[in-house]
């Protein structure tokens, strides 16, 4: 653990969320997958390229620039919101947050009212909030909660990701 806490310190912070991000969008790129005209996602949200749901225009192509150029924008704002509500997280664990927040909104990082993973992440109790991740494996589908299995698959990644950020 040592040895992560010291990288940790020695890695400035633009680092750090621009190694997050990298990391996050390597669980969403495949989970996600690309369509470059906007669908709606089981909730029924307006969604395009690889799930993007910032200022979606229906009817429209968005071109693999367009699509790639909204990916990095909204992970970044995704890492940076968990950075603000968790500062100072490993890469590893503020990327697995800064993909479900990418994907679920920031409640499961930031909410500490309505979220045991953020609680604990406030706490800092690592281990235990990264072992929240699975429990956000649901969406509201024609008004009910549902367990989605992409979702359960995309969760056990974040997880997997997130305790390898506490090892070492």
């Amino acid at each position: 653990m040592r040895g992560c806490w010291r990288r940790r310190m020695t890695m400035d912070k633009g680092k750090r969320v621009g190694a997050a991000v990298a990391l996050a969008a390597a669980i969403a790129i495949p989970a996600e997958g690309l369509r470059q005209w906007a669908y709606y996602d089981p909730p029924g949200i307006l969604t395009v390229c690889y799930g993007s749901t910032t200022n979606v225009q229906k009817g429209v192509k968005y071109s693999l620039d367009e699509c790639k150029a909204r990916l990095d924008a909204d992970m970044l704002a995704a890492v940076q919101a968990v950075d603000r509500c968790a500062p100072g997280l490993p890469v590893p664990v503020l990327a697995a947050f800064g993909d479900a927040v990418y994907n679920i909104g920031p409640t499961v990082a930031c909410d500490t009212s309505r979220s045991t993973a953020a609680r604990l992440l406030k706490a800092g109790d690592l281990r235990g909030a990264c072992d929240q991740l699975p429990r956000w494996n649901k969406a509201r589908v024609a008004g009910a909660m549902v367990e989605l299995p992409g979702l359960t698959k995309r969760r056990a990644k974040e997880r997997e990701l997130c305790l390898e950020g506490l090892a070492g």
